[in-house]
């Protein structure tokens, strides 16, 4: 196992206290976020539930390689403990690459440093030291993540009782499907400051997000009611974002879950996520299937592109939907 550094490279850029900070952190650690076996045959009725109730869950008997995991996270340790000389020659991020603390072109920050990445290795072009065998840890572990979403969004679609089943992971299938993935590293959070905000609330705008992260906490949910609570960590298991294209699918039905990430006051943090997207030019509408008529849908028609480009022209706690829902008639 590769050890993160004591003091990594973050940690040489100047903190910035009042974007980074909230008093209003009020959490507590809950037991009752879904856990779904995929290997159950009911698993098709509780991803419906868990998606109507929480928009997100966590998920066992998935698959996906233990080797193929531990890869990884190694060669995403390894490139995060480089010099931060080096680590920059893979960005900075536009919007792919090696960024640090700026998430995103609209002033919002965080007690991170990250690569966000094509899933299309060829655009990956500067990738540490080893470049090589990044690319295969990282091959390697977004075809069997890309696998177990599609299956995921198959068994939702049996739940749903909608046809075909592969109505919603084809979208990712396609092969000009708009998915990134994106490593975190979260250092510890310096001992003079609490709460520490790592990567703050946001909803994702994809279909899925697929997340697993090593043995460290910090990461939260925001229950419908507004109140937070902690998830606690699993580096064996994953966790299931409903993004906010998922929720206009289902109109509604299903509804897309805001999230943040707190710095640890003693160990780094590593995340992995898979974003599972449609094409660039996917017409995103709620299903037929899940309506009466037509006039029951809640949001207006809009292609990936349009969503993604107002998404990402948005700060991050912003209500992105808001600006693509059906204005009742009065």
């Amino acid at each position: 196992m590769v050890a993160l550094s004591t003091k990594p490279a973050i940690e040489q850029f100047p903190y910035i206290e009042t974007c980074c900070t909230t008093s209003a952190l009020f959490t507590s650690t809950s037991n009752s976020i879904p856990l779904i076996d995929l290997s159950n045959p009911d698993s098709k009725n509780l991803l419906v539930k868990a998606c109507e109730e929480f928009g997100f869950f966590k998920v066992i008997n998935h698959g996906v390689p233990l080797e193929s995991i531990s890869r990884l996270e190694s060669e995403a340790i390894r490139f995060f403990s480089l010099p931060f000389s080096e680590k920059e020659k893979s960005g900075p991020p536009s919007p792919f690459g090696y960024g640090n603390k700026c998430i995103g072109p609209n002033g919002d920050v965080g007690w991170v440093e990250y690569l966000l990445l094509n899933t299309n290795q060829d655009s990956n072009s500067s990738l540490g030291n080893n470049p090589d065998q990044f690319r295969f840890a990282l091959s390697e572990y977004i075809s069997a993540v890309k696998r177990m979403a599609c299956e995921i969004l198959e068994l939702m679609a049996d739940g749903l009782k909608i046809q075909p089943r592969n109505v919603l992971s084809k979208l990712l299938m396609d092969e000009q499907s708009d998915s990134v993935f994106r490593l975190n590293h979260y250092p510890p959070r310096p001992d003079r400051i609490s709460n520490l905000i790592g990567f703050g609330e946001h909803t994702d705008p994809q279909i899925i997000s697929v997340l697993r992260s090593n043995n460290t906490s910090g990461l939260q949910i925001s229950l419908r009611e507004g109140s937070w609570i902690s998830v606690p960590p699993d580096e064996d298991s994953f966790f299931i974002n409903v993004g906010d294209s998922l929720q206009v699918l289902t109109n509604g039905r299903f509804k897309s879950v805001k999230h943040r990430v707190l710095a640890n006051s003693l160990k780094s943090r590593v995340s992995m996520i898979y974003f599972g997207g449609p094409p660039l030019s996917e017409r995103i509408a709620p299903l037929p299937s899940l309506m009466k008529n037509p006039e029951q849908s809640l949001y207006k028609e809009f292609t990936w592109f349009e969503y993604k480009r107002s998404a990402y022209n948005s700060r991050l706690a912003e209500n992105r939907l808001m600006h693509f829902e059906r204005i009742a008639a009065s």
